[in-house]
């Protein structure tokens, strides 16, 4: 209770939580001012998709709303015209779901299998094998266009959703299979032996013993291959055209479309629509995200 007390009398004490509470002050300061800074343009957006097409000529794009309307979401969703159709940006909505969806999941089982094999089976050149998978990670997308042209043309898949999960499954898997096995060489490899001891198979050992080990890096593959594939725009725009195009490249029609007028609120709502989904998986599985990494897929 005396120290307690002198304590809070104590000019040195005093002035050293002085000195804390300052400091702290600053970085709190200074973290707003840099959220604010970042959220900005979404903020700017938003704003423009409750504002009429005048008042935003007139006043410019930094400004509040003087009137507010929810049509320019329901123009942009269902009936805004791009690329020759009136459809909004549903179809391309629709499009980029059916090529999201099952690409990351394909990049991902393939992703668990590789990285459960190269990390659990050693065998004569897994080493080079691994290298030359994760190549991928580094390998620039510009370099695979003329081959996966070639590819799909061959399979029949150009202008096609089945063809982007192609691309996408194939590009994801580097990804996938690095993310993997960096996170099952922490598995004890003792534990691999004893079930093989017990009599358990490839797909036993796999099925009972490091699938269950695997939600923190699930939750990573999945987040990483869905925002990266949904946002994605190279592919969409270079081996689809008209209504087969995710909605990436549907936006982006808007400004070379050189139709005249712009719907700047029509258009804002049209990427807030596509920017919907990624930033819903970010909200909700962000932190299983950064435990995920943290549990051995960096390494």
């Amino acid at each position: 209770m005396a120290d307690a007390v002198h304590q809070a009398f104590d000019p040195l004490a005093t002035g050293s939580r002085r000195r804390q509470l300052g400091a702290r002050t600053i970085v709190y300061a200074i973290l707003v001012v840099f959220s604010l800074v970042y959220l900005s343009p979404i903020l700017i957006i938003l704003m423009n998709t409750l504002r009429p097409l005048d008042e935003i000529v007139r006043d410019g794009f930094i400004s509040f709303p003087k009137s507010v309307s929810l049509e320019y979401w329901i123009e942009a969703w269902g009936s805004f015209c791009i690329g020759g159709t009136c459809e909004g940006v549903s179809r391309y909505f629709t499009n980029t779901t059916l090529m999201t969806v099952p690409a990351t999941v394909l990049s991902t089982a393939f992703g668990l299998v590789n990285g459960y094999i190269l990390s659990k089976w050693r065998f004569r050149g897994d080493g080079w094998i691994f290298g030359l998978i994760t190549l991928g990670v580094f390998l620039p997308a510009q370099m695979t266009l003329l081959p996966w042209a070639f590819v799909l043309g061959k399979l029949g898949l150009s202008n096609t959703i089945a063809g982007l999960v192609l691309v996408h499954t194939v590009q994801g898997i580097s990804f996938t299979t690095l993310f993997c096995r960096n996170y099952f060489v922490s598995v004890p490899d003792d534990l691999i032996k004893a079930a093989r001891i017990d009599g358990a198979g490839f797909w036993r050992i796999f099925r009972r013993i490091m699938l269950p080990l695997s939600p923190p890096i699930l939750i990573v593959c999945v987040i990483w291959q869905f925002t990266g594939i949904w946002n994605e725009f190279l592919f969409g725009t270079v081996f689809t055209s008209g209504g087969n195009q995710p909605i990436t490249a549907a936006i982006v029609a808007f400004s070379g479309s050189g139709t005249g007028e712009r719907h700047y609120n029509v258009e804002a709502a049209s990427v807030i629509f596509a920017a919907l989904p990624p930033l819903f998986i970010y909200l909700i599985g962000g932190k299983y995200f950064v435990r995920g990494l943290t549990s051995g897929a960096v390494k």
